[in-house]
């Protein structure tokens, strides 16, 4: 295997007593890393993910990225829609693929005995497919109404303006379906442009979970991605958002309910601050029932049945906001609440024992989801792509319990002011 060069090891675990297998890394010749973590498992997971997104589109590209994901699966230079399907159901395993605003990820759930099976396809539907006339009209049908079902939904709707009220002029600020506009003029030209544009191996990544070595694995992975050259094109950088300017505007919509998300952009590239913002993110309206925005508007008030707080962490820039639904005579009522609470966290530190809550409650849903290897193989995937490294657990519960409670209220000073609202009512 000599074309493989940087290995690395990340070991994972909690303790020293419980140390799990660790992630091994590697560099194929091309660029194109590998990390995998071995597992007493008759299943595997294994994705390829691709540091490409609609953030990478030109401003004539927009759905590009979407489409192109489509596209994979129609036709490759020997297999048409059928058989890469039944590639992997055939021996009952699972395809699927995803498109964001910064990366693009083809994977599948196996046999660990498939595992040859699995990265040839991969090679074949990413490198090798095939854009027709025929197939490109059928596909962008098929996005279209995929992009117009999103319309019958305000809950989904409101997030997609919500960026492009944040980020105007902006890629960031596109729907990753793009619109039926901008996805029905896009041409095979354009779509073999984008691709060869964008699609390098240096910026690919190999991830996997399962039962095999990992000198096995990387051999398959020579095997199949290591003749493919480097590079096509020169990549179009990808440029910074504008300055932030604080907006409001409410939109009348035939809803039972009124919708409404109140938010604002921030960091991103500091470590300490991202876990900073997910355990404020957390505490606020986090996937718990005993959050301070749903304890409030929804056990307290009853003015909610769903209320959520999330930080979104690009490259370079981050997004946080509250959402929620409501009876429109309760809106004002439930966003001079959450202003409330956003103010709470900037001037009120968190008592020890509320921050000891806090923390053990953030570490508790990280390993959770972290015992789930689908959705390990794609978080190691990712740090990989974007950080060349993977954080074990140990590591993840040091740098939460690193945040103290001046740190919380210096983040929500930070990012809880100059505030934007837009709401569906």
């Amino acid at each position: 295997m000599s074309g493989l060069v940087n290995r690395k090891v990340f070991f994972s675990g909690l303790q020293d007593k419980t140390v799990e297998a660790p992630f091994e890394s590697c560099t194929l010749s091309n660029g194109i890393r590998l990390v995998h973590q071995r597992i007493e498992s008759p299943v595997a997971y294994c994705a390829l993910m691709m540091n490409t997104g609609s953030r990478d589109e030109l401003e004539n590209e927009s759905g590009a990225a979407h489409l192109v994901e489509h596209l994979m699966f129609k036709e490759t230079g020997k297999r048409k829609a059928h058989h890469i399907l039944s590639r992997m159901e055939n021996v009952g395993g699972e395809l699927n693929a995803y498109t964001t605003k910064e990366d693009t990820c083809i994977h599948a759930a196996f046999l660990n005995t498939h595992y040859a099976r699995s990265l040839e396809l991969f090679n074949d539907i990413v490198f090798n497919h095939k854009v027709t006339d025929k197939v490109l009209q059928l596909e962008k049908n098929v996005v279209i109404d995929e992009i117009r079902s999103t319309k019958d939904s305000p809950s989904e709707l409101i997030f997609d303006e919500f960026d492009e009220l944040l980020f105007p002029n902006h890629p960031l600020g596109r729907n990753t379906l793009g619109t039926a506009h901008s996805v029905n003029r896009l041409g095979k030209m354009e779509i073999e442009r984008f691709v060869a544009r964008n699609y390098h191996p240096d910026q690919m990544v190999i991830s996997s979970v399962g039962n095999i070595s990992f000198q096995r694995l990387a051999g398959y992975a020579e095997k199949y991605f290591d003749a493919i050259p480097s590079k096509l094109q020169v990549p179009v950088a990808r440029t910074a958002p504008a300055v932030y300017v604080p907006f409001e505007k409410g939109t009348g919509k035939k809803n039972h309910q009124s919708h409404c998300i109140v938010g604002t952009t921030c960091n991103s590239s500091d470590r300490r601050f991202r876990i900073a913002m997910t355990m404020l993110a957390n505490l606020l309206g986090g996937p718990g029932m005993n959050t301070r925005l749903n304890m409030s508007l929804r056990e307290r008030y009853g003015w909610v049945y769903h209320v959520e707080a999330s930080y979104t962490p690009y490259s370079d820039i981050g997004v946080f906001n509250v959402y929620f639904a409501s009876d429109k005579s309760k809106i004002e009522k439930c966003v001079v609440q959450i202003e409330k609470e956003l103010d709470r966290l900037k001037g009120n530190p968190l008592t020890g024992e509320q921050l000891k809550k806090l923390q053990l409650q953030v570490m508790g849903q990280w390993a959770i989801a972290s015992d789930m290897n689908d959705a390990r193989m794609l978080s190691a995937g990712k740090s990989i792509l974007m950080f060349d490294k993977v954080d074990n657990l140990h590591d993840i519960w040091a740098q939460i319990n690193e945040v103290n409670a001046e740190r919380l209220c210096e983040v929500a000073n930070e990012v809880f002011h100059h505030l934007s609202f837009l709401t569906y009512h």
